[in-house]
């Protein structure tokens, strides 16, 4: 960088030493380990693979896994500002992603926290963790729940990952009315070892609605149907040996379209995808029927995520049962579809 060039507050380089993250407005003083990490390969890729992954084809959620991941050490230095050891790991808690990452999941065995473990013990993020008394075994143990953290939390109850996720969804889908920066300020780490979010409970009804608003955008067309494709695609790739499950892992985005591009199996339907989603029909059914005679397939959504806010503390079922049962009634949307190409 010369002398007399100014970095954007917003940049991922790590070359200014302070990063804004445009969400919540959080300046974030970054530690020399911090900002080294930053310009490790396993982290720059993050920035060419899409946080929302085969959705992005169809809707406009088209920030990256980076720019989440910022997010994050932006809520954690927000909260916990000298607790170094969480900062690292909220920069490298998603080191593991595959390409389109949450789309690919499980394909050919993979599972991100599986490939972010190896990568946290590996060159170059191992090295760099130890120049700075870093010892990566810590990180992953945290990353991993041992102790638990607002970082990962407790199972059901919302988290500083999730909180990003969602916030960070629901912006870009239009579904984030109010302002994140003061909706931050009226934020608490509360529950054991004050490791999930707690607020009060009009904060908490807007917190409850993204996460349902995200649970509705995992259950809709734009999200089963390009996910659906996506994976039968690279399952493709990887029936027909065009490259190894651990190739696949490491592709960013572009990559791996690339490749899609590149084999005569899946050339065709890759840019039907990209080019004419309009043609996909997605109609909720049992997703282990039988292929349909157009041509259609089943597929199942792994999970939707309904985490929940603290009011004051104490449990959502609790202090705000109303808001509980919206919660609840996630559980009655459609998981399972069948997929196919009109025409």
């Amino acid at each position: 960088m010369d002398d007399g060039v100014r970095v954007v507050a917003s940049s991922t380089a790590g070359a200014g030493g302070v990063f804004v993250d445009p969400l919540w407005r959080v300046p974030v003083r970054l530690a020399p380990v911090e900002a080294a990490l930053l310009r490790t390969a396993p982290l720059r890729r993050l920035q060419f693979v899409g946080h929302a992954g085969a959705s992005a084809v169809t809707t406009l959620q088209s920030y990256s896994r980076l720019e989440h991941t910022l997010g994050v050490l932006a809520l954690v230095a927000h909260f916990r500002p000298e607790d170094r050891l969480l900062r690292v790991a909220a920069l490298l808690h998603d080191i593991g992603h595959l390409p389109l990452s949450h789309t690919l999941e499980g394909i050919g065995g993979l599972d991100h926290h599986a490939l972010g473990a190896e990568l946290l013990h590996a060159d170059p993020v191992r090295p760099v963790l130890e120049r700075h008394g870093i010892r990566p075994e810590a990180v992953a143990a945290l990353l991993d729940g041992q102790p638990r953290t607002p970082l990962t939390g407790h199972p059901g109850l919302l988290n500083l990952d999730h909180l990003d996720s969602y916030a960070r969804s629901g912006r870009a889908a239009g579904q984030l009315d109010a302002d994140p920066a003061a909706l931050l300020e009226r934020l608490r780490l509360g529950g054991a070892a004050h490791s999930a979010v707690s607020t009060d409970r009009e904060t908490a009804a807007v917190l409850v609605a993204l996460v349902r608003a995200e649970a509705r955008l995992h259950t809709s067309w734009d999200n089963v149907g390009p996910v659906s494709v996506a994976r039968r695609l690279a399952r493709r790739l990887l029936d027909g040996e065009e490259l190894t499950a651990r190739r696949l892992a490491r592709l960013t985005d572009a990559e791996l379209w690339s490749v899609l591009d590149a084999c005569t199996a899946t050339r065709e339907e890759s840019r039907l995808l990209r080019y004419q989603p309009h043609r996909l029909v997605v109609t909720a059914g049992a997703a282990g029927a039988a292929a349909d005679e157009d041509g259609g397939w089943g597929f199942a959504l792994r999970k939707i995520y309904r985490s929940a806010p603290l009011v004051g503390g104490r449990p959502l079922a609790e202090a705000a049962p109303e808001l509980a049962s919206e919660l609840d009634d996630l559980g009655k949307l459609a998981v399972e579809f069948r997929v196919r190409w009109d025409g």
